[in-house]
């Protein structure tokens, strides 16, 4: 059976899941996860292509470090290289200014069809907390 109601209960049984809505008709998955998870980007595509869809575009909301042209997520320690937004190239700017400061980021992931690729991380926004 596929559909957006086993994508559904497959993203809830995460660990550190807080809430999950999926929607078919735009075809969109929101999950927001718990302070502290340890959920890296990788297992909830994961979980989607399992369940016969292809992951797309991906915005995430993310506190941790930039080091360089290098996010680094608190908790997982799952790092990314940072690409600037074509719309907002100040934001990657904005994000160096910042180096080695915890900060939260605004970005978006462009999932791989080869799941060992690295993947950039699109800075569309920085704020400092």
């Amino acid at each position: 059976m596929i559909c957006a109601h086993v994508v559904d209960v497959g993203l809830k049984k995460v660990p550190g899941a807080d809430a999950v809505t999926v929607s078919l008709n735009p075809g969109s998955a929101t999950v927001k996860l718990k302070s502290g998870n340890m959920v890296r980007m990788p297992q909830l595509w994961e979980i989607i292509r399992k369940n016969g869809f292809t992951p797309k575009t991906t915005r995430i909301v993310a506190r941790g470090q930039a080091q360089g042209e290098r996010f680094t997520v608190g908790g997982t320690n799952e790092t990314f290289v940072l690409k600037a937004d074509p719309r907002n190239p100040a934001a990657l700017e904005e994000l160096k200014k910042h180096d080695g400061q915890t900060v939260t980021l605004n970005g978006t992931l462009m999932p791989q069809k080869d799941v060992k690729k690295p993947v950039p991380l699109i800075v569309e926004g920085v704020e400092l907390k």
